[in-house]
């Protein structure tokens, strides 16, 4: 039986997003670093609720979107591993969130007093901060 990975992250109750939400953003980010390997083993649900110190339905909530999101697999008696690449989402799905996402981030930005070249900047700084987390983590 393989060992779960200890998670690090935290809560932060400031955060507007809800809780689940923050939980499901920050897998997602160590996923994308390469931080979370494909097959890694998840903490369990009362695992990740008692480190987090926060109600297992949250958890379990947030490893169902995970799920849905094709980013992690449950294997029946074994517990949640992270998902092959193959198992995620298909290439018109993952354009799709694309485009939800750059939708949500065009509205969030545009109350901001920035130009659009500061803009490009950050997000081309923060793609470059994510390449390099990646690189460095031997993808």
């Amino acid at each position: 039986m393989s060992k779960s990975i200890t998670l690090n992250m935290q809560i932060t109750t400031g955060d507007p997003r809800p809780i689940f939400k923050q939980i499901v953003d920050e897998i997602r980010i160590q996923i994308a670093r390469g931080e979370l390997p494909v097959g890694a083993k998840l903490p369990s649900v009362r695992g990740l609720a008692l480190q987090l110190m926060v109600n297992a339905n949250t958890v379990a909530k947030a490893y169902n979107e995970l799920n849905n999101q094709g980013l992690v697999e449950s294997r029946q008696g074994l517990g949640l591993f992270i998902a092959p690449q193959r198992q995620r989402l298909s290439d018109a799905e993952q354009q799709q969130k694309l485009q939800q996402a750059l939708a949500t981030f065009v509205n969030e930005v545009a109350y901001l007093d920035y130009s659009k070249q500061e803009v490009v900047a950050a997000v081309s700084d923060a793609l470059h901060r994510l390449e390099t987390a990646a690189t460095s983590n031997g993808e």
